[in-house]
């Protein structure tokens, strides 16, 4: 079923296109797949990136909420050709949502393998980012209010995470968890006594 991919602030696809339009941008970019390129390039599949707040094993223990979440980012696929060939991230200040930076990767490519992926699941879910900064770890958020608003909300139990590669030993990359497995494990990974990673998270995806 197909991704409900959410629509980006204007302002933030405006900043991205006046920069991928500004040759002074693009040569000064940390990229060098950008600078090589000639021919025209589009900004595409907007991902807002959400930062998860420092983990706390005892409120998962007690059965509260999940860390909250933030909105740091949204994040735009460069596309030349064919082919996706780095990302473009905004950020917001005060006068609204202004381009950042581009950048290049792993996790450019293990996005796209992801999000195609995921519209093979059978269900419909909204495409988030979500940064686990604590694990230096990148997951594909698939949250399954659909109509949600994209800059807000907390992981849902059922809500899936797939982590992006590369992923933190012992976690697999692009194996779909529901938070209610993937974050405890995530928690446990931060403390002194962390137990082993279960099978069923290290196994390498399908």
């Amino acid at each position: 079923m197909p991704l409900h991919v959410p629509p980006a602030p204007a302002p933030a696809l405006r900043s991205v296109l006046a920069a991928l339009g500004s040759p002074t941008a693009v040569h000064e970019a940390h990229t060098p797949a950008l600078r090589a390129l000639q021919g025209p390039m589009t900004a595409e599949l907007p991902l807002p990136v959400h930062v998860l707040d420092r983990l706390n094993i005892s409120q998962l223990a007690a059965g509260g909420r999940p860390p909250r979440t933030r909105l740091t980012a949204w994040r735009f696929l460069i596309r030349s050709g064919d082919r996706y060939v780095a990302a473009a991230d905004t950020r917001l200040t005060p006068d609204g949502w202004v381009f950042s930076h581009f950048f290049e990767g792993p996790y450019v490519a293990a996005t796209e393998r992801a999000l195609r992926q995921a519209e093979s699941l059978g269900k419909s879910y909204q495409p988030r980012l979500l940064s686990v900064p604590e694990l230096y770890m990148l997951t594909l958020w698939l949250h399954g209010a659909v109509g949600a608003d994209a800059s807000a909300g907390l992981p849902a139990a059922a809500d899936l995470l797939v982590p992006l590669a590369p992923a933190p030993p012992g976690i697999a990359p692009y194996r779909p968890h529901p938070v209610s497995e993937l974050l405890p494990v995530m928690t446990h990974r931060l403390t002194p006594s962390s137990p082993p990673v279960p099978p069923s998270l290290a196994a390498p995806a399908a």
